[in-house]
């Protein structure tokens, strides 16, 4: 059922819906042309100073000089990719957890499901490979949110209540990475920093082409069910008496949201508040109609670890910057506001 579209007597749509909705295109469309716009910056920001229009025939391999080819597809081009496919699904997927959780603080950095990532990464690190250090830090991750997910549903807990309890699951994973390091060799203490400060420059294709697989398939999902996360925007009783399957489908979202920033941050390390930033910056222009917001946080999700990856590699270059501090200050002053305010506003 589409909750938002309101038929009026001559076969119209109501005035107020329409121009939302003309105005939720419009700022999905200006969302994509800075995406672009964003693209376009990153892909000249470095000490080799290059016109654009070569950069972008290097894409393709075009470029009369080789050296330009060389940068752009082996260096450049990867870290890009990166950034918007992490910056994409770690916003859809703060937009679901709020959706699903019904609380307009969730995102797997505040839950406390990303540093149940690292320490799950550091622990396979030392004797696996291939997919199986996604694969435990899946199975922290989803420890922790079941642990969010029981507190939320039978414990009652408030939308503070669940945050403050991330912190807390937070505060005993930080701990636990503490004693890795004092205890890591050197090799060990690389790793550790790497997945705790975040890093866009190590990924291959190959890592890209695996993010993106789990990207595309859980936003895949996310769209088709787009109706009944605004169906529980009504409450769970609403959604029940529209046929939806509340239960099944908190669980299956919350394995994909998961799996999704398990994937992610097992490739770039810790990047904080890109979740919990990027929903509530669609959200202010398009409302909860997640026909719009999901898509939209996606988008933002992408521009602002794009934007913030430009920022830390310019603003003492040739020294690149931790991401992860970056994407802190930005998130940090609005997870503030947003707690200030108890999160009723950002709804």
């Amino acid at each position: 059922m589409c909750l938002h579209r309101l038929p009026l007597a001559n076969n119209g749509y109501d005035p107020a819906y329409r121009r939302n909705r003309l105005r939720s295109i419009a700022f999905l469309v200006g969302l994509g042309v800075l995406l672009i716009a964003a693209f376009l910056l990153s892909l000249g920001a470095g000490s080799y100073n290059t016109p654009v229009t070569d950069l972008v025939r290097g894409i393709f391999g075009r470029a009369a000089d080789d050296k330009i080819n060389l940068v752009v597809r082996n260096n450049r081009l990867p870290r890009i990719c990166t950034a918007i496919i992490a910056g994409a699904g770690l916003g859809i997927t703060g937009c679901v957890f709020q959706a699903i959780l019904r609380n307009p603080l969730a995102s797997a950095s505040t839950l406390g499901v990303t540093f149940a990532i690292i320490v799950l990464n550091l622990g396979a690190a030392g004797g696996l490979g291939g997919m199986a250090v996604p694969l435990c830090a899946f199975a922290g991750s989803m420890a922790v949110a079941l642990v969010i997910l029981g507190l939320s549903r039978f414990r009652r807990v408030s939308a503070e209540g669940i945050v403050l309890a991330g912190v807390a699951i937070s505060s005993v994973f930080t701990g636990a990475t503490t004693l890795m390091q004092y205890f890591a060799d050197e090799i060990q203490l690389s790793t550790l920093v790497f997945w705790t400060f975040g890093s866009l420059e190590n990924t291959s294709w190959g890592d890209v082409g695996k993010m993106a697989v789990v990207f595309l398939a859980a936003t895949l999902y996310f769209l088709l069910h787009r109706w009944d996360f605004n169906a529980l925007l009504s409450g769970e009783e609403t959604a029940i008496s529209l046929g939806i399957n509340v239960k099944r489908l908190t669980m299956v979202n919350m394995l994909l949201c998961c799996f999704a920033a398990a994937v992610i941050v097992s490739y770039i390390g810790l990047i904080n508040f890109i979740g919990l930033v990027a929903p509530h910056i669609v959200r202010l222009v398009v409302g909860n109609n997640h026909v719009y917001l999901l898509p939209g946080s996606a988008i933002a999700g992408a521009v602002l670890l794009l934007l913030g990856d430009l920022v830390a590699r310019v603003v003492i270059s040739p020294v690149i910057l931790p991401i992860g501090a970056i994407t802190s200050f930005l998130g940090g002053p609005l997870f503030l506001y947003l707690l200030f305010k108890g999160g009723k506003k950002a709804c």
